[in-house]
């Protein structure tokens, strides 16, 4: 009873405006009082949690992420998809989908995503007959490949946490990750052609020629925009290639990622300036700073619940239910989901996905693989009313309501996020086959 009552206090306390970090103290508050557990050895293990080399790749990676957006690497790298699609009447849809994978593959964040991504494209996609309603569900969908796509901040909490190897839990949503885009990018293709059409014959009304067919000018722009790029473009490539080529461990990677960008953003573009440097650090130290704090929480609250055998109670409750492994997925698989309603991603991370580890194990399901489902679940989560922080964040960005937006949303979770969850869920070896390939699992 106790767990379910701490799970209604942090929804509470998050729906009545409680920052994350304290409404996390607020649960683990309530378990300390409720077990009656002594302080000073939780205090301890949940030090002892966060003094892990591996967790110094957090910082440096929203580091790298920050540095990015304010150094003009992102900006060169959504130029270039846009200038490689130019031509096809749903190309500037599909160029926010593959900006959002390539900025995902450095940052490892969405709301990075949706901020470098959203301000950029969302007026050019209006000024080809997007709704600003539909631009900002599919930036918000989309912008969640950073969490799939390594390097993942969200991995790398659910690896600390559960302590499975990072490097695995990389490789492991590259396959969900491609799946995903192809099905965002075929969506686009399809859903955009009532609107693009529309808006051709509106322009054709008005006398004016709304073709998009590469010029010459077009040409030699796409010609400069991808060697602009080219040195953004590497940053994945060195990045990815040290830790699968093991050359560097994800921390040591993250390092390369903030050097890279550092001497890209002041060298290379010259866009990074001292002033933007010192902004990048405020805010990468602020955004670390909460989450390091909610990590700390949840260590402590999940020692509790170890100690009280709750992962253990949880599994005899839910195998008493059915001991059917597909309906104890889809089981997990409602969960999560419902659950990413009401909680940003770090939270149904750190607190929700240790808690079925258990179950997971005992239903035969590999650890590394229920990593990729929860981070599915996330995608679908985080643009699901009543929460959806990230839809709302896209929608603040596109200039678009949050009604407007729910219905383009849910069309897109229904008909691609959706099936890709239930995919990577049933699939397996979408998840495992990279990382035994690459020989790191």
């Amino acid at each position: 009873m106790e767990p379910i009552i701490g799970i209604i206090i942090l929804v509470l306390l998050m729906i009545f405006g409680i920052p994350v970090a304290w409404s996390f103290a607020g649960v683990l508050a309530y378990f300390v009082w409720a077990y009656d557990t002594n302080t000073s050895t939780l205090l301890l293990q949940g030090f002892r949690g966060l003094n892990s080399v591996i967790l110094l790749a957090l910082p440096l990676f929203i580091l790298a992420g920050y540095l990015m957006e304010s150094g003009g690497i992102a900006r060169r790298l959504i130029n270039f998809m846009e200038a490689s699609v130019r031509g096809k009447k749903s190309g500037l849809g599909a160029a926010m989908v593959m900006s959002s994978a390539v900025f995902g593959a450095i940052s490892g964040t969405a709301t990075a995503a949706v901020a470098s991504i959203g301000t950029i494209m969302i007026d050019p996609l209006a000024a080809r007959g997007y709704p600003r309603a539909y631009s900002s569900s599919l930036l918000g969908i989309s912008s969640l490949l950073g969490i799939l796509i390594p390097p993942s901040i969200t991995l790398i909490l659910f690896g600390v946490i559960t302590r499975q190897s990072i490097t695995a839990l990389f490789a492991a949503t590259i396959g969900p990750a491609i799946i995903l885009i192809v099905g965002l990018i075929i969506y686009n293709q399809i859903a955009s052609r009532k609107f693009i059409q529309k808006f051709e014959e509106e322009q054709l009304a008005l006398g004016q020629d709304s073709s998009i067919e590469k010029t010459q000018a077009e040409i030699d722009g796409f010609v400069k925009s991808t060697l602009k790029a080219i040195p953004a473009l590497m940053m994945p490539i060195v990045i990815l290639g040290g830790i699968y080529g093991g050359f560097a461990t994800p921390t040591e990677a993250a390092s390369i990622a903030v050097f890279l960008s550092i001497f890209i953003g002041f060298f290379v573009y010259k866009n990074l300036t001292l002033k933007t440097l010192y902004q990048s650090l405020l805010s990468a130290g602020e955004t670390t700073g909460t989450i390091i704090l909610i990590l700390l929480f949840s260590i402590m609250i999940g020692r509790i619940m170890v100690a009280e055998s709750v992962p253990q109670d949880l599994t005899v409750f839910v195998t008493s239910l059915t001991d059917n492994k597909i309906a104890i997925l889809l089981i997990v698989n409602a969960f999560l989901i419902f659950v990413g309603m009401i909680m940003d991603d770090v939270s149904v991370t750190v607190v929700i996905a240790p808690l079925f580890m258990s179950l997971m194990v005992s239903a035969g399901v590999d650890p590394i693989h229920f990593g990729s489902i929860v981070a599915c679940s996330v995608v679908i989560g985080a643009n699901s009313p009543p929460m959806a922080p990230i839809l709302y964040m896209a929608c603040k960005i596109g200039k678009a309501s949050i009604h407007s937006a729910i219905a383009p949303a849910l069309r897109l979770i229904f008909y691609v996020a959706l099936p890709v969850m239930l995919i990577v869920t049933f699939v397996p070896q979408v998840s495992l086959f990279l990382p035994k390939l690459f020989g790191v699992y």
